[in-house]
């Protein structure tokens, strides 16, 4: 009862932070700014805005509350998805431990703290999370019924399928369980041509769910996973230059090295790095890459070594662990070691940590009364206090987007997305005062465009090259009147703090002042608020 009171005070706070209006980074930059473009203008290409060309499963579904208006809906979409992967962890559970062990692996899922914060936006990631659970658990069943029954091998397959067709990073996912579908199967049964046959069908099954978006991004740009690995597909290209979207993706964008990174950016020891996959459930903050960007528990890694106490997950555990340890430590070194592109190990280490948790329960039962009784007393206290910084953190993060004034209509809703979004005064301004014909260029403010009304562009991962570039020609009045006029634009809506920023950091005083007289005659400032200004162009 305990747990069924918690986990309905959760979804019951997460729901009064999805009636708020949408506020969150990616969804003004990319999971609805990108379908609102679409029924704007129809489903063409942006080649200026690098999102466009992911595959979009599950922004396809906020496409329909879009064209009616409603931008609350799309939040309880992505919410469904993660209470969508709490009920499958639940079943699993139940089947494997029992009902009461079931609701302890869904409330460890649902109250970590990357996904309350998730299901309360208009993102895209639980809906591959969903996917990708479905598919492994699919999987699971398959090899429980002695590869028997091919069902539960298309059903992981489709799932797949669907998660890469939501989001590039479930790819790590395909290869990682692809390989065990061969592997297992040959392993138990020791027909390698049968456990080859079925690898393939898993890899055919899962391709075709996700073909529309490879096929679309092959006739677009000639790379079917566009903008990844971009730099091997150019040598396909009869002429890369010819390409329209060369200019979405510079090359060297989608580079990364972790060690790099960790030193050189956060000035972290080789221990440090080292130490990552603990300090990961240890050290977690929102909106801090050196901390992760989100928030996971210390529950899920406390209690993963006594999943191996007992026999409970006996066949299954082996195998979620090393699903975990791969997906890890591959995205850690593509993607970036960020919590938000780990989702896929966390229904993975809930379901181990409520077997530990079961485990060392049962261990205790059969040693002294005495060690029983303080044992279960422990355990009960960290699983308690663990669960405690989750509700703390539910708390903490509901009172820093403080939805009661917007709901009970003391605060409108320009006011609630004024309060989140510093940009938002600038775009009203856009809306209200700019003429219909107006473009307006984004610089310096993420591509947050979903509340734009008038036609914008933006070039998010080459804004300090085109300020840059921009320097460069104002030597010469011409070229820089030439320049403005490239960028096919009529005004620009800018963080000032931010261009000041670059100014300063790449040339001195003296060329940034020299630098703002020649720019003069070309711009103006039509309204500032927030630290964000508007500028009309003089493009003759």
């Amino acid at each position: 009862m305990v747990m069924m009171c918690a986990l309905a005070g959760i979804l019951l706070v997460e729901a009064l932070l999805c009636l708020t209006p949408p506020v969150s980074r990616d969804a003004l930059i990319h999971h609805l700014a990108i379908p609102k473009l679409w029924l704007q203008n129809g489903f063409t290409e942006l080649p200026w805005v690098v999102f466009s060309y992911y595959p979009m499963n599950v922004d396809l579904l906020y496409l329909l509350p879009l064209s009616f208006g409603n931008d609350i809906l799309p939040k309880f979409i992505h919410m469904a998805f993660g209470l969508g992967t709490a009920i499958l962890l639940y079943n699993y559970l139940r089947m494997q431990l029992g009902r009461i062990w079931g609701l302890l692996g869904a409330l460890l899922f649902l109250s970590t703290p990357i996904m309350i914060r998730l299901s309360t936006t208009a993102y895209i990631d639980l809906g591959m999370l969903f996917f990708i659970t479905g598919s492994v658990l699919s999987f699971l069943r398959w090899r429980d019924a002695d590869y028997r029954r091919s069902r539960w091998l298309v059903l992981s397959a489709l799932c797949m399928g669907l998660a890469a067709g939501s989001k590039y990073n479930a790819i790590i996912a395909w290869a990682c369980l692809n390989l065990a579908v061969v592997f297992h199967h040959s392993r138990d049964t020791n027909r390698s041509r049968e456990s080859l046959k079925n690898g393939g069908l898993f890899f055919a099954a899962a391709l075709i769910v996700v073909s529309p978006w490879l096929v679309k991004n092959i006739l677009l740009t000639g790379n079917p996973v566009f903008p990844l690995f971009d730099g091997l597909f150019d040598y396909f290209r009869s002429d890369p230059q010819a390409v329209g979207h060369a200019a979405a993706a510079p090359r060297g964008a989608f580079a990364y090295n972790l060690f790099q990174e960790r030193e050189w950016a956060y000035g972290e020891n080789l221990w440090q790095i080292l130490l990552l996959p603990i300090r990961i459930f240890f050290e977690g903050k929102d909106h801090v890459p050196q901390y992760f960007d989100g928030v996971l528990n210390p529950l899920l890694l406390i209690m993963l070594p006594f999943a191996w106490l007992g026999r409970n997950l006996k066949r299954d555990r082996a195998f979620l662990l090393s699903f975990s340890v791969f997906y890890f430590f591959f995205a850690a070194f593509t993607a970036g070691l960020r919590v938000r592109y780990l989702l896929p190990i966390v229904p993975c280490l809930a379901i181990l940590a409520a077997g530990g948790i079961k485990n060392l329960s049962e261990w205790l039962k059969s040693r002294s009364q005495a060690l029983f009784r303080a044992g279960l007393g422990a355990v009960l206290a960290v699983t308690g206090f663990c669960l405690a910084l989750n509700g703390t953190y539910l708390m903490s993060y509901f009172e820093a987007i403080r939805p009661v004034p917007y709901l009970l209509g003391e605060e409108s809703r320009d006011g609630f997305i004024s309060r989140h979004v510093g940009s938002y005064p600038a775009m009203r301004y856009v809306n209200e005062a700019l003429p219909h014909d107006a473009v307006v260029l984004l610089l310096f403010v993420g591509g947050r465009g979903y509340y734009m009304e008038r036609p914008y562009i933006h070039h998010v991962f080459s804004e300090m090259g085109m300020v840059r570039r921009m320097v460069e020609v104002s030597e010469s009045r011409e070229s820089l009147s030439r320049y403005i006029e490239s960028l096919d634009c009529t005004h620009v809506l800018m963080r000032e703090e931010l261009f000041e920023k670059f100014l300063y950091d790449n040339y001195n005083e003296r060329e940034v002042r020299v630098f703002k007289e020649r720019m003069a005659p070309f711009w103006r400032v039509m309204y500032r608020m927030n630290g964000h200004a508007v500028y009309g162009l003089n493009r003759t």
